[in-house]
C-alpha cells in the first residue's frame, strides 16, 4: 500500500461563480479531507489559482488531478510536494493589551517568532505571524497561557520554486485563443 504524504495542488482556472463548489466536490466524492484551501488571482489577468493541501497517496492525488482537469473551466492542475514549493500561511492572534503592558513576555515571543503587532486597542492587541503551519501553531501554543481571545489562520499560499515554462506557454496559448474567440464573437 502506498504511503500517505502531504500534497499541494495548484489548480489554474477561470474565475466563475460556482466553480469552487465543483472543485471541492471532487474531493468530497472521494471522502478526502482538505487541510487547506485558498484562492487568488494569478499573474495572468483572467486566470485564478486554487491552492489545495491534502494528505493522501500519490495514486489518489493523481486521480484527483485528472478528475479536476475534466472540469471545463479548469485549465491545468499541478501536483507538488513541499520541496517543490515556497509556501506560507498567515495567522492572527488576539490577546489582552493589559497582559502585554504588564510583562514583556509576549513582546519577547513576538520578536522570537518574527511576528508583528498589527493593532493595539484599549482591550485587545492583534499579532500577525506568517510562516509554515507548524510555526504559526507553535506561537499559538506559546501564547495560550497568556489568554488568546481569537485565533485565525489562512490557507496555504504557494508558488513553485522551479521554472514553469511549459505551464506558462500552455496558459499563454489558452489566453491567445480566448482573445481570438472573443474577437470573433464581438464582430
Amino acid at each position: 500500500m502506498s504511503e500517505k504524504k502531504i500534497f499541494t495542488l495548484s489548480i489554474l482556472t477561470d474565475n466563475i461563480v460556482g466553480l469552487m463548489q465543483r472543485v471541492v466536490t471532487v474531493f468530497t466524492k472521494r471522502k478526502l479531507n482538505i487541510d487547506s484551501f485558498s484562492a487568488s488571482p494569478t499573474e495572468y489577468e483572467s486566470i485564478y489559482r486554487f491552492t489545495v493541501v491534502l494528505e493522501t497517496t500519490e495514486k489518489i492525488v493523481q486521480s484527483v488531478a485528472k478528475a479536476l482537469e475534466n472540469i471545463v473551466e479548469v485549465y491545468r492542475v499541478i501536483v507538488y510536494e513541499d520541496e517543490d514549493l515556497v509556501y506560507q500561511e498567515l495567522a492572527l492572534y488576539k490577546v489582552s493589551t493589559k497582559v502585554i503592558s504588564e510583562s514583556n513576555q509576549i513582546e519577547n515571543l513576538v520578536r522570537e517568532y518574527n511576528a508583528r503587532i498589527l493593532f493595539i486597542g484599549k482591550d485587545y492587541t492583534i499579532i500577525e505571524k506568517t510562516g509554515h503551519q507548524a510555526r504559526t501553531q507553535e506561537l499559538f501554543e506559546k501564547l495560550k497561557p497568556f489568554g488568546v481571545f481569537g485565533f485565525s489562520r489562512t490557507g496555504r499560499v504557494a508558488l513553485s520554486n522551479k521554472p514553469m515554462t511549459k505551464v506558462n506557454k500552455f496558459l499563454e496559448k489558452i489566453l491567445d485563443q480566448e482573445k481570438v474567440q472573443f474577437k470573433e464573437v464581438k464582430n
